[in-house]
């Protein structure tokens, strides 16, 4: 390792960004090269992220350009690249080839083409024994007759959101977000006709809507080495999500967990290396409110999720796997088995709004006793004046924004 420039490249530049670079810093004392079309306040004024805004960074074309050049600029060193949206992780992976030069912790091909989006993934799902929401699937318009409990096969409230985020946010409109909560048939048929009349041309995903608030959820973080091992599982037990129209879901508060609290991961586990998944995975999962154990996965993400510092900070450093895990041998698999908590907004506001009390009281204690981080809050990157006022002012509107939008006006119950 001493040998060679360890250069993290990172396409994007929000706190996903931001927590990658702060992983390899703390790692291995580096700045991240990052691009992205424009600058985002996480990683602004950073002295640990040299940030390029590079117009139609989010064309294959342009991208390739882009770091073949930077290869050929740092020849010898170990180049490591990290995609921090959907869109430039599909990105690298559909580049793969050609993008020889970096380590890409990311899957194959074949599997952005058969699991990433979530119709393929829940058909996947139903093989493989992985419980998941109801579901129905569409891909067109359908009118609100069409939408009625009894032809669903479940009632409403109910979720809607597109089959792939990828194509989603392509097209922009007014009132979107990532995901819809329909009270009715009539609010189904209007909210689907505004996501296919915008542009979008892919499938739409109908689902129960499964009980329970934001501690409810779940997030496990696997990583998988370059031959399809599983060589970490990390799962987080969120505390608070975002609540913006286009943030929600973002975890902003979680407590790390026991990977053994979750039934579910022995199955996930088999699904990855059965298909020879390779890199970072992600995915969302709820306990349905009332019981134990009824846990159903909502989702993959072919990446590492954008809280990936909740990771990091409790002892799975994620730049760590990309450099020394990903094209190692081996068969041992790191899970998460002691609590710690993980923020990213102010500790008072994920006090104050997580509903669940129990938890509230328990990320106090590990608070009290020293195991907490944010993401953020980094000492060696807030010398600069500039960069503390930005980080300052991004938690002063945290409080604004879940004053404005929390309690939310989508029912869960």
């Amino acid at each position: 390792m001493a040998d060679r420039e360890i250069v993290p490249v990172l396409l994007g530049a929000d706190l996903n960004c931001y927590n990658v670079a702060r992983a390899f810093h703390m790692k291995y004392g580096v700045c991240s090269e990052a691009f992205g079309r424009y600058a985002v306040s996480a990683t602004k004024y950073s002295r640990i992220v040299n940030f390029h805004a590079v117009k139609d960074i989010d064309s294959d074309e342009v991208m390739l350009k882009q770091l073949t050049g930077l290869a050929e600029a740092r020849r010898g060193s170990k180049l490591v690249l990290f995609g921090c949206t959907d869109d430039y992780a599909a990105m690298i992976i559909r580049n793969k080839e050609a993008l020889k030069d970096y380590i890409t912790p990311y899957p194959s091909v074949r599997i952005l083409d058969s699991i990433s989006k979530k119709a393929e993934f829940y058909e996947f799902c139903e093989k493989k024994g992985i419980p998941y929401p109801a579901t129905v699937v569409i891909s067109e318009k359908a009118e609100a007759g069409d939408l009625q409990p009894d032809r669903l096969g479940f009632g409403y409230p109910l979720i809607i959101k597109p089959s792939s985020s990828v194509i989603y946010w392509k097209h922009p409109f007014d009132g979107m977000k990532k995901v819809y909560v329909a009270k009715d048939p009539g609010d189904a048929e209007r909210i689907i006709s505004e996501i296919y009349s915008s542009g979008y041309d892919d499938r739409i995903i109908i689902q129960e809507f499964i009980a329970g608030g934001d501690s409810q959820m779940r997030v496990l973080t696997t990583f998988s080495d370059k031959k399809g091992r599983v060589r970490a599982m990390w799962l987080g037990h969120t505390m608070l999500e975002e609540h913006t129209p286009k943030g929600l879901g973002n975890h902003a508060a979680i407590i790390v967990e026991p990977v053994s609290d979750l039934p579910v991961a022995g199955k996930i586990r088999e699904m990855l290396e059965e298909s020879g998944y390779t890199g970072f995975a992600n995915f969302d999962i709820k306990l349905r409110k009332g019981t134990k154990d009824d846990f159903r996965v909502f989702e993959i993400n072919l990446r590492q999720g954008r809280s990936n510092f909740y990771l990091t900070s409790s002892g799975l450093n994620v730049a760590e796997l990309a450099c020394e895990v990903y094209e190692s041998e081996g068969s041992d698999c790191r899970m998460s088995s002691e609590n710690f908590f993980w923020h990213h907004i102010p500790k008072s506001v994920a006090y104050t709004y997580t509903e669940d009390r129990k938890l509230v009281e328990l990320a106090k204690k590990l608070d009290r006793d020293g195991k907490s981080s944010s993401s953020l809050w980094y000492k060696p990157d807030l010398i600069s004046p500039l960069r503390f006022a930005c980080v300052s002012e991004q938690m002063r509107r945290q409080n604004e924004k879940y004053k404005k939008y929390y309690p939310k006006t989508d029912s869960e119950d």
